[in-house]
């Protein structure tokens, strides 16, 4: 499964960067900036809807980079930065919706896939996260091109149903159709891998 970003012609390459990171080269966040910034951002936003965090966001975000690389070497760095620009956002959200309810796609994406995947504690206890991460990933690489990009697009990303139809130039409910028969066929990949919710 591949993250798109608007920097694929960029020279540097993500080995390059991650080699830069193990180096203790502080030109690694400029380059992950350079070529990542903007689809960080994007991420943020998409669950925040706040410029002004989303920078915080994506700042926080080349720390935990630089922190976590090394000991880690990722394999696909865009997924790997992605995760961390995501859960720091979802620990703001979660911050900020304590106080306040402010509306997010995050929670609307999430409130779709409830009765499919419910909270990490409600899985069977022997189960660990990563485990059930790696039978998701099964699953989404089993999908064909648009389906991986319909479900990334709504649960990893969270963009609306709006902005997915309007890319792929088709309507909004043949994108809820969709998102139906992935959730449906999710269902069934953890029944078939004994994960029972």
């Amino acid at each position: 499964m591949s993250i798109h970003t608007d920097y694929k012609s960029h020279r540097i390459s993500d080995e390059q960067i991650i080699e830069m990171y193990w180096q203790r080269d502080e030109m690694a966040i400029h380059e992950t900036d350079k070529k990542y910034g903007k689809m960080l951002f994007k991420i943020s936003y998409n669950i925040l809807r706040d410029k002004q965090d989303c920078e915080q966001c994506r700042n926080d975000t080349y720390i935990g980079i630089w922190n976590a690389i090394p000991p880690a070497r990722p394999a696909v760095f865009p997924a790997f930065i992605t995760q961390i620009v995501r859960r720091i956002s979802i620990n703001k959200y979660k911050e900020k919706t304590s106080k306040k309810r402010i509306p997010s796609e995050l929670t609307v994406s999430m409130e779709e896939l409830e009765n499919v995947l419910r909270d990490e504690s409600s899985v069977d206890r022997e189960r660990d996260s990563e485990e059930l991460g790696r039978i998701i990933s099964d699953y989404i690489r089993s999908l064909s091109d648009r389906e991986q990009y319909i479900f990334v697009s709504r649960y990893y990303m969270a963009e609306s149903v709006e902005k997915i139809a309007s890319s792929l130039n088709i309507t909004k409910s043949s994108v809820y159709k969709e998102l139906t028969k992935i959730k449906q066929g999710l269902k069934i990949h953890l029944a078939n891998n004994e994960v029972y919710l």
